[in-house]
């Protein structure tokens, strides 16, 4: 069975990520409204009625902010760590706020989603890696270093979110106070293109089809500079900028080589190729 994923949106204004397969799915955070959501899933003709729970993160609010009202309207658990539920003051019911641990894996019908730690400053912060019989999506986004929990997932991955949020240059002559640039770059921030590239270059596994490079930043960061920059190494991954204004399209990942990989829709419930 294979994996189709989505970003509903990526940057410090909100984010959102869908991983599913034909029965069931995901939702890694959920950081616009929920009738934000709802539309964006709507015009990829992806059912909120196929989500069985949100996996959150960490508390901060371009992360949490939809995911409230989510839960309530839909039914849906809420996976979040104690640290993560205690700092992000969301108004979760108390049956629908289900705790999760480092390198212990929650069962969702067929989708197994294992949590492993990562550098950001948040209380309790984590990434995801999303599998199903043996085809594995990686969420991987505000991480401030590539710690060796990174990079030995990255390397399962057949398809990957991950972030390029600064262009160094760019950084260093823009804008921000200097305690924000130092907070970006301090190790507990966000991955700058070329920390991102290192990861790709050295880590790359043959098996991955797609790179879904996210939280590009909207000062310091340029979707056209980063998409060049890794299509340079790209060895056959088809590499995808996720927008923070918009979704992406829905792609379809099955463990083999990008070549061999198609985006899809999905119309009533059936699975249609589609060249989008």
């Amino acid at each position: 069975m294979s994996l189709f994923i989505a970003s509903l949106n990526s940057g410090s204004n909100g984010n959102c990520y869908y991983i599913g397969n034909e029965r069931e799915a995901i939702l890694v955070d959920a950081g616009i409204s929920c009738r934000e959501t709802e539309k964006r899933m709507k015009r990829l003709d992806l059912s909120m009625q196929k989500v069985k729970a949100i996996f959150v993160s960490h508390e901060h609010s371009d992360h949490i902010s939809g995911v409230a009202v989510l839960s309530k309207k839909y039914g849906l658990p809420v996976y979040i760590t104690p640290g993560t539920l205690q700092n992000c003051g969301l108004s979760l019911d108390e049956q629908m706020a289900l705790s999760f641990m480092a390198y212990e894996a929650v069962q969702i019908g067929e989708l197994s989603v294992l949590a492993f730690p990562k550098f950001h400053d948040a209380a309790h912060p984590h990434s995801f890696i999303v599998e199903c019989r043996g085809v594995k999506v990686g969420v991987l986004t505000d991480i401030g270093a590539a710690c060796e929990h990174v990079t030995n997932n990255f390397v399962q991955c057949n398809a990957a979110f991950l972030e390029a949020n600064y262009d160094e240059e760019m950084l260093d002559k823009g804008r921000y106070p200097y305690y924000l640039k130092k907070r970006i770059r301090g190790g507990h921030g966000h991955l700058s293109n070329g920390q991102a590239l290192e990861i790709f270059i050295n880590h790359r596994p043959a098996c991955m089809s797609h790179l879904l490079l996210s939280h590009l930043s909207k000062d310091n960061n340029n979707p056209g500079l980063v998409h060049e920059l890794f299509s340079q190494h790209a060895n056959g991954t088809e590499i995808i900028v996720a927008s923070r204004y918009e979704e992406t399209q829905v792609y379809y990942i099955n463990g083999l080589p990008a070549s061999a990989e198609q985006p899809v829709s999905i119309l009533a419930g059936q699975m249609q190729f589609s060249l989008f």
